[in-house]
């Protein structure tokens, strides 16, 4: 059951946190793992820390063309996920034009921009899956993270457009969307107690989420157990969008 071995498959932003958690998974079930981050040095000692696998694959995408010098490393994959994101925290007043196309352009152009790199080869195979990870913040928008929450709504409203094309060559697209996770993005969360409590207090399961958490979502909707479904949200956050 949700069988990936042999399949090809790259995670952006896998470097830590989620990413790290979903493809050091899919390479011990035997997948052909990229794992992605934006610097060299970074990217490799991840790969080499999940070892056998996996290779690694480095290009920044906040950058113009960085889908193309993905897809050069990496080549046709089977199963693209999703995952890198950009996110700042600060008063929707006080965001800069920068953090704004920056947020925009690694978390929904650059997604665009993959998915039109990797699904050629997927309809020529008449097989793929894209899973791209979303937010809690789709539903439930944090009030210092306006443009993270608004790219990841946009980014959904991709997946469902896209499901609906792609459907018929035999590509699924879905998105997963993580609540409050215990990654290296939210340690300061963890380490203070007070700001704990407030989110904790939001969580109907009682606790933050950890990195493997994703992982069950991410092999349903890439094995063929998972043929079936397409243009849906999976929300892993413990209550928390309710």
């Amino acid at each position: 059951m949700f069988e990936v071995a042999g399949k090809r498959v790259l995670v952006t932003g896998s470097t830590q946190g989620i990413g790290r958690a979903v493809a050091a998974a899919f390479a011990a079930a035997g997948a052909s793992v990229w794992i992605h981050g934006s610097r060299k040095e970074k990217t490799e000692k991840a790969s080499e820390s999940i070892g056998a696998g996996t290779r690694a694959a480095w290009a920044d995408l906040s950058e113009a063309g960085c889908a193309h010098r993905l897809y050069e490393k990496t080549g046709d994959v089977d199963i693209l996920i999703l995952n890198a994101s950009v996110q700042y925290r600060k008063a929707w007043d006080a965001v800069t034009a920068e953090e704004f196309d920056t947020q925009l352009h690694v978390n929904l152009k650059s997604s665009l921009e993959l998915i039109q790199k990797y699904v050629p080869a997927m309809q020529a195979q008449g097989w793929g899956r894209i899973i791209t990870i979303g937010s809690v913040q789709q539903f439930v928008p944090h009030k210092d993270m306006v443009i993270y929450a608004a790219s990841k709504s946009a980014l959904y409203a991709l997946v469902r457009n896209l499901a609906k094309q792609l459907a018929p060559c035999g590509i699924t697209v879905n998105n997963v969307a993580p609540g409050a996770m215990a990654t290296p993005r939210n340690a300061d969360v963890v380490r203070n107690p007070d700001y704990l409590a407030k989110v904790l207090a939001g969580i109907p399961a009682g606790y933050m989420g950890a990195e493997h958490d994703c992982n069950g979502a991410c092999f349903l909707l890439a094995s063929e157990e998972g043929r079936y479904i397409t243009g849906a949200n999976l929300c892993i956050d413990g209550g928390m969008s309710l």
